[in-house]
């Protein structure tokens, strides 16, 4: 199967010009700058005069339920709201049910992927107080890291005796694997949500959960993991930061590049004002902060502060949302919504869209040492999303393909629009025509070639 994408804006490894693509069978084997049309045969020819041609972006960071969560969302809903929205690969988090932590469990979710996953996938082994001495039994080929929760969140796997953190950090340096950290102090929420309680009442007010989830409980386990870091020499990658103050800890010299932070859509997209609007529907872990800090992390994307952006796409039932700062569950459905968001973020001039694709495309290939993705290179997986600029769209019930069918985006109009998506060169969505024909690939890593 040959394949042109023609007239294009290609924008790729920091540059932007005006050119087409040749794909054959699952890769790009040329890339045409200017505006001359191959003189071949092709079996499909898009034209994407107008828009703009980018690698396909990869979340490092998602919450897809299977197994055992199913009710809330599962791997061929969320990878399907994936492809909508230009995203070709993920990684999924181990906090489902059972939890991702034994080799059982991570062999499960491949077979899983395999048989219902859209896009290209991996998952996260997660590390608890006790299985450590799993992590030299793992395909260190086969997952991007280790993931370790350092404060609790939804699902349990706090990890919190100091000797299971000290091991953790320790096997991964020896096998030179990162630790994907979630950093919340535990001990400081729990003491200031039994404030809250004795202020508010059982369930305070969604408006107090910047409190409680605080700045100081995110410094101060960031802080432990940077230590544990420099101790043995791990790679580190602090998830979902949304603090200004923690991202002082990036790119400081000692750290030789090992430290790196990720930023999520939620931090990004939203303040502590938007609590009042918005209500639970922006509860996560951890929790949306002040219009400072979003300001911070924004402008961390264009400095070298933030790596990498992921969105933390974590769906649950409407119904398991309502509430306040107690009972309303954490997490939010973005994955579909990702691309146009930062795309917005473009026209509003906090970024370049040479940067976006830094961001969510280069850079998250380059930090887990993907295997040919993450660019538009010759050689490399015809993974390619095509957006539209000037495509006015609204979201509604019926546009949402995570399985929960809600979005704390809803309402909003884009003006931005995914109308191609390209998996290993399966042309996946086609202007709102999906092909779920064929499905995605387990992604390869730290190989050679």
């Amino acid at each position: 199967m040959r394949r042109l994408i023609q007239g294009g804006t290609i924008v790729n490894e920091g540059r932007n010009f005006i050119g087409s693509l040749i794909i054959e069978n699952d890769c790009i084997i040329e890339i045409i700058e200017g505006n001359k049309t191959p003189r071949d045969t092709f079996d499909e020819i898009i034209n994407a005069t107008g828009c703009f041609v980018l690698p396909g972006v990869i979340d490092d960071h998602v919450h897809f339920r299977e197994p055992g969560l199913t009710e809330k969302a599962d791997i061929e809903s969320e990878s399907r709201a994936a492809a909508y929205g230009g995203v070709t690969s993920y990684f999924e988090m181990p906090n489902t049910s059972p939890q991702t932590t034994t080799l059982e469990a991570l062999h499960d979710k491949w077979e899983r992927a395999k048989q219902s996953s859209y896009v290209n996938y991996s998952f996260f082994f997660g590390a608890t107080n006790t299985n450590h001495t799993l992590f030299s039994q793992l395909d260190t080929h086969s997952i991007p890291g280790i993931k370790l929760f350092m404060g609790a969140s939804t699902g349990n796997m706090l990890v919190d005796r100091r000797e299971a953190l000290e091991q953790t950090f320790r096997t991964a340096a020896s096998l030179n694997i990162p630790v994907m950290t979630h950093c919340e102090d535990s001990g400081i929420i729990n003491e200031n949500m039994k404030k809250a309680k004795e202020c508010f009442g059982d369930d305070p007010d969604i408006t107090h959960h910047w409190e409680i989830r605080s700045e100081e409980a995110c410094w101060r386990s960031s802080l432990l993991a940077v230590e544990l870091s420099r101790k043995y020499k791990t790679r580190l990658h602090i998830a979902h930061i949304s603090t200004e103050k923690e991202l002082s800890l990036a790119n400081q010299p000692e750290d030789e590049g090992r430290i790196t932070l990720e930023a999520v859509l939620a931090h990004i997209a939203f303040s502590n004002d938007d609590y009042h609007t918005k209500k639970s529907l922006i509860k996560c872990n951890p929790s949306v902060k002040t219009t400072n800090d979003q300001r911070a992390i924004r402008q961390a994307l264009t400095d070298g502060r933030i790596t990498v952006i992921g969105t933390d796409h974590a769906p649950h039932l409407f119904e398991q949302k309502q509430g306040g700062c107690a009972k309303a569950a954490s997490g939010m459905p973005m994955i579909q919504f990702s691309l146009v968001t930062m795309l917005e973020l473009v026209n509003d001039g906090v970024l370049t869209i040479e940067q976006l694709v830094e961001l969510m495309a280069h850079a998250p290939a380059r930090l887990f040492h993907i295997d040919k993705r993450g660019f538009l290179r010759k050689g490399y997986k015809a993974d390619i999303t095509i957006v539209a600029p000037n495509q006015e769209w609204t979201v509604d019930k019926e546009s949402i393909q995570s399985k929960c069918k809600w979005s704390p985006m809803m309402g909003h109009t884009f003006q931005w629009r995914v109308l191609h998506t390209f998996c290993n060169g399966h042309h996946l969505l086609n202007d709102g025509e999906f092909d779920g024909t064929v499905h995605g690939e387990r992604i390869s890593f730290r190989n050679e070639n």
